[in-house]
């Protein structure tokens, strides 16, 4: 999981390659660390043949659902992974508003809250 702090009033949709970019690099069980995941999943705002190209560019499959279209029909079974890390996100209320004057410290709660939800997740794995 990676986040990155945009500026106030910025589309999201800008920061895109560098946040595919911020992915920590995985080690599995053998082998070289995997540099990028094989898919992005992304909701309606990133809708547009650009960042679709743009993610390509970087052999990774996009999987963006599709605006104008009926809901259920984009991410299909794929949605809840969406859904689910806003829900774990905002479980941190001091997350859901930006409180903090410096961007540096928010981002720093931020990272550490990603850091929480993958510790959690990897020791229910046990």
């Amino acid at each position: 999981m990676a986040v990155i702090l945009t500026g106030a009033n910025r589309n999201d949709v800008t920061q895109l390659r560098p946040l595919l970019e911020a992915i920590p690099k995985v080690r599995g069980k053998r082998g070289r660390p995997r540099q990028r995941p094989d898919v992005v999943l992304a909701d309606r705002g990133y809708d547009h043949d650009k960042y679709r190209a743009l993610v390509r560019e970087l052999q990774i499959r996009p999987l963006i659902a599709r605006r104008g279209t009926e809901h259920g029909s984009g991410l299909g079974k794929q949605r809840w992974v969406v859904e689910q890390t806003f829900a774990l996100l905002h479980a941190f209320r001091r997350l859901r508003i930006r409180w903090e004057v410096r961007a540096d410290i928010h981002e720093a709660f931020l990272k550490l809250a990603c850091a929480l939800i993958c510790w959690r997740r990897l020791t229910s794995l046990r």
